[in-house]
């Protein structure tokens, strides 16, 4: 640099005692405080690039601690070359004449020293004068650095810093780094063009650069663990050097990913972030970490008082690491790894008060609209009677919108708790949701309490219990198409005009007569059921019903019309998440189908694989669509020329007969297509279309890091059986390892 740099750090209680001055030309300036990463492990050449061009009077670097504001700062004094007066406001005394003072002896490194008569301005103008009037610094550039500002408190000192920024000479810039709001006339300055902010997501590190960090301080990882990590922790630059610490000295491996509870990371934000804070915003925070997200009257309802909107303002005016929620300022989140660490804390309190924050929290959300949430909490604060209730109600719903996975958790959260406190009408639904995930053993459990309970009683969409009780044993179908036809007529006499379920009943209604041969008037139910669906937008069944005309069409052989049906099912179906759906395999399977009698062989076998990974949830729990898909599956397989695939699809088939034997023309049909199978006795290669239906439930959590004892513990089986299970995959896939059969079910589509 042509005029090299003149860095000071300056501390004292009185005035200004210069600690350290040197010259530096060519390297970077070493200052006091600055954050312990060098610039060039972290390039910031963007960021230097845009400062640099800023024609401004004023940059002000905001963010919270472990940024790397003074090192930036740093940087680009360097890279300006200007002369530059570095004072750290931690190190002076809180009142304009120190700070003041020490920018004068940062501009002036020959100042008499403490105890002579020295020069000791009240204000910034006073110092511009003194350096353009007596030190000569009128052609040269000047920066003046005020770096921790946050520690200049008092009311002088930010009003002063304020006139300064407002009145900052020609050719001088005043470089702020705080870890709170600078004390400008913000709005004000932006209009004028005379600001340039630097924040949080300006600091925070990209995954490159988060690579580029871990390997200059020699942590090798993959671009996808490095680009996890920055996920991890927000681009945070102090938490990836943390993070490369605790990597180089073994503490984070795979199966421990870092988190703001590890050592290092729990160390950092308890000294720089929460022990400087006053008790109550630290109780405060605590508390509420167990909120993904806080508002003030959430905040209120659950730590108690009406103060919360006021302390979260204050908190994220701070900087410490509180953000906004949203555009409107209402909603805040914590930084991940300070939550983790806030929570960390709260479970070193009682037990009980956990659970009372969570169940205040799950009343709130319940009370204004967000059922999701409030079944969390409900959860969480062990409030047994609420959680079930809540997710009774919104289980229809969600699935029905695309959350299968949410729906999936609930009920295996509710799966393990008696079902008895709710309602029939609750349980009812509950197992059929069971059914729809392909678990039968609960939905048998689920339907029996539900019968052996009082079926009186309206609910309050105007549905009687003993409508929805017939509602559930139609979709059964325990005894026959007869039955289902009764128990359909009654579900609809019972359900409430506007009952989303109404749909259904047409359907059960169309099946009863489809299974006893009559097309005509299963495709006047199946007609009913689509509009109702299609008015009610709910896509999976609306895709179902399609599937259902498609398969009348081909029984009269009107091939044109059966492709129209399938394709506005499978757009549908592409319309939503509704690809591991229950009600999409009959439209994948007769997708496969109608694709074979096309000649497209290629999207034939796409349509089946896609149909195949749905085999798990095909039981006997909702045995007519079930069997009706592993039919059109098997007939697939057939056209495909894969009788391996159609023997394991009719193994499945015989059990579900097994269980529900009266199933009318449908188990005819099954019977024809299992003798034909019976006879093909060419020898043909086993692949994965042969997989079995347990075989198919393991196949997505192999490509996972789960062991075989938690893989076991998911699918609630033994890991003697899912190593035998897993041996069986690996063998028809044609793999001799873990590693080899994820590959080839990545590239089957059976993940």
């Amino acid at each position: 640099m042509g005029s090299g740099v003149t860095v000071v750090s300056v501390e004292g209680e009185d005035g200004v005692t210069p600690s350290r001055s040197e010259s530096i030309s060519g390297a970077t300036p070493r200052l006091e405080n600055v954050a312990p990463l060098e610039p060039a492990l972290v390039p910031r050449t963007p960021l230097l690039d845009r400062m640099l061009a800023a024609d401004v009077p004023v940059i002000a670097v905001v963010a919270p601690p472990g940024y790397g504001k003074s090192t930036l700062l740093a940087a680009w004094a360097e890279r300006r070359g200007s002369r530059l007066a570095w004072v750290s406001c931690d190190q002076i005394d809180d009142d304009p004449p120190s700070l003041w003072s020490a920018v004068a002896a940062a501009l002036d490194p020959k100042q008499p020293s403490a105890g002579t008569r020295r020069f000791r301005p009240e204000n910034g103008d006073q110092v511009a004068d003194h350096a353009t009037k007596t030190l000569g610094l009128t052609d040269q550039h000047v920066a003046v650095v005020l770096d921790h500002l946050e520690a200049l408190s008092s009311r002088e000192s930010r009003r002063s810093v304020a006139a300064f920024a407002k009145a900052v000479p020609e050719g001088w810039t005043l470089a702020l780094a705080s870890r709170e709001e600078v004390p400008l006339p913000a709005a004000r300055m932006r209009v004028e063009r005379r600001l340039l902010e630097i924040g949080t997501e300006d600091l925070a590190l990209s995954s490159t650069q988060t690579s580029h960090l871990l390997a200059a301080v020699g942590v090798d990882v993959s671009d996808a663990r490095a680009a996890e990590l920055s996920w991890d922790v927000e681009g945070w630059p102090a938490a990836v050097y943390l993070a490369a610490l605790a990597i180089r000295g073994g503490e984070i491996t795979a199966d421990h990913p870092f988190a703001g509870t590890d050592r290092l990371m729990g160390d950092y934000l308890r000294s720089e972030v929460l022990e400087p804070l006053p008790r109550s915003q630290r109780r405060f925070l605590v508390r509420t970490s167990i909120l993904d997200r806080v508002s003030g009257p959430l905040a209120d309802a659950v730590v108690g008082g009406d103060g919360a909107t006021r302390m979260l303002e204050r908190l994220q005016r701070r900087n410490l690491l509180v953000r906004a929620g949203d555009r409107d300022g209402e909603w805040f989140r914590y930084h991940r790894l300070l939550r983790q660490e806030l929570q960390a804390e709260l479970r070193s309190e009682s037990h009980d008060l956990v659970t009372a924050l969570h169940e205040r929290a799950a009343v709130w959300f319940e009370e204004n609209g967000d059922l999701e949430a409030a079944i969390d909490h409900a959860y969480l604060g062990e409030d047994r009677e609420r959680f079930g209730r809540l997710v009774l109600e919104a289980m229809q719903p969600a699935w029905a919108s695309g959350q299968i996975e949410t729906v999936g958790q609930w009920m295996e959260q509710l799966g393990s708790r008696s079902p008895a406190p709710h309602t029939p009408a609750m349980i009812a639904h509950g197992a059929l949701i069971f059914g729809l995930l392909g678990r039968p053993g609960d939905t048998e459990r689920w339907t029996a309490v539900a019968e052996s309970l009082p079926g009186t009683g309206t609910l309050p969409d105007g549905s009687t219990v003993e409508g929805t009780l017939a509602y559930v044993r139609a979709n059964l179908c325990r005894n026959g198409p007869v039955t289902m036809r009764e128990d359909s007529a009654a579900a609809l006499a019972g359900l409430g005009p506007s009952s989303p379920y109404r749909a259904t009943m047409y359907h059960t209604e169309g099946l009863s007569y489809l299974l006893e041969g009559d097309l005509d008037r299963a495709d006047a139910s199946f007609a009913h059921a689509y509009d109702l669906a299609a008015s009610l937008e709910t896509s999976p069944v609306a895709s179902l019903v399609l599937a259902e005309q498609f398969q009348i069409a081909v029984e009269r052989d009107e091939w044109t019309a059966a492709e129209s049906l399938i394709k506005r099912a499978l757009e549908v179906v592409s319309r939503g998440p509704f690809d591991d759906y229950w009600t999409s395999a009959l439209v994948f399977a007769s997708a496969a189908r109608d694709a074979a009698h096309r000649g497209d062989m290629a999207e034939a076998r796409e349509y089946a694989a896609r149909a195949a990974r749905l085999r798990p949830l095909l039981t006997y729990a909702l045995p007519v669509v079930s069997l009706q898909a592993l039919v059109e599956l098997a007939r697939a397989y057939l056209a495909l020329v894969d009788p391996a695939g159609a023997r394991a699809v009719l193994e499945q088939v015989r059990g579900i007969l097994q269980q529900r034997p009266d199933l009318g023309t449908l188990a005819g049909a099954a019977r024809l297509l299992d003798e034909r199978v019976s006879q093909i006795t060419a020898a043909t290669p086993v692949g994965a279309s042969s997989l079995t239906a347990a075989e198919l439930r393991l196949v997505p959590l192999l490509s996972t890091h789960l062991t075989y004892p938690e893989i076991g513990e998911r699918l609630f089986i033994s890991r003697h059986t899912v190593k035998t299970q897993a041996s069986s995959v690996y063998r028809k896939l044609g793999a001799s390892s873990r590693k080899e059969a994820v590959d080839r079910i990545a590239e089957l589509g059976l993940i």
